[in-house]
């Protein structure tokens, strides 16, 4: 490793304390404002994150996330760094398995994000946190899981637990199945990324502090009425649907939907850098 490209990642590393440590400042009184302030602050604060990683976001010109107000998003897991990239496009709400709560730092401000927990394995918290999900789908929210449950190294999706989008059919809603690639500048699937196996997240950070340049790509494939189809049935077409947009990304018209921070509404949150 260089001592320049080393130099850098430290410089990097320093920028994203600062930032975490604002967010945490942030997310002490996140709760009490209001549901459009918070929308913003999540959006900006994910898009500077994103900035200070030099994680850019690919988005096609008709893609259905611009303006997407409302419903289920159901995308592919690679990586912690997918909740913040959905983010500065769309502001949501999460489902995460109960342990992302105990992460440092991230694992509070995800809390205090009002991310929606799950205890796997206990089919009693299963049933309130469905009940508590259609009623937030009919409210209007906008909501996002992670079918598989785990996460993967992004050659490959991992069989759908459809009891997640159980929710979207109770709440007769649309569920918008959207895939998610991680690129080098060649176009080349990374695995920079990839938050698998036994890796743990300060290794994960360090990996992409190091990195000099990542692209993610999003494509939201067509809408599913939930309220239409047998939940496996839904499931099995949200699963192919992504399956099918991964291989095909370079057909479409894409342009980068986040350069900077600065792209954001960047006028509410002074900048940590």
């Amino acid at each position: 490793m260089s001592v320049l490209r080393r130099a850098v990642a430290l410089f990097r590393a320093a920028r994203t304390a600062l930032h975490i440590a604002y967010g945490l400042t942030l997310a002490m009184i996140y709760p009490r404002l209001s549901a459009h302030l918070r929308r913003r602050i999540l959006q900006n604060w994910s898009a500077e994150l994103l900035d200070i990683l030099n994680v850019k976001v690919l988005l096609a010109n008709d893609d259905p996330l611009h303006g997407l107000h409302g419903g289920l998003i159901v995308t592919n897991h690679i990586s912690w760094l997918d909740v913040f990239v959905l983010n500065a496009i769309v502001p949501m709400r999460f489902v995460a398995k109960a342990e992302v709560r105990h992460w440092p730092f991230i694992g509070w401000l995800c809390a205090r994000a009002q991310t929606l927990f799950l205890e796997r394995g206990r089919a009693r918290d299963a049933a309130r946190l469905n009940v508590h999900l259609v009623q937030l789908l009919q409210q209007g929210e906008c909501l996002a899981v992670f079918p598989e449950g785990t996460t993967t190294d992004g050659a490959q999706v991992a069989h759908f637990h459809s009891s997640l989008l159980q929710p979207a059919i109770d709440a007769g809603t649309q569920v918008h199945p959207t895939a998610i690639r991680y690129e080098d500048t060649d176009g080349n699937r990374s695995t920079a990324a990839a938050y698998i196996n036994e890796y743990s997240f300060g290794a994960s950070l360090w990996t992409l502090l190091h990195t000099p340049q990542l692209r993610v790509r999003l494509l939201a494939t067509a809408p599913l009425a939930a309220g239409t189809f047998e939940r496996r049935e839904l499931t099995r077409r949200a699963r192919e649907q992504i399956m099918a947009a991964l291989p095909d990304t370079g057909s479409h018209n894409f342009h980068f939907a986040l350069t900077s921070a600065q792209h954001a509404d960047a006028n509410l949150l002074p900048s940590t850098r």
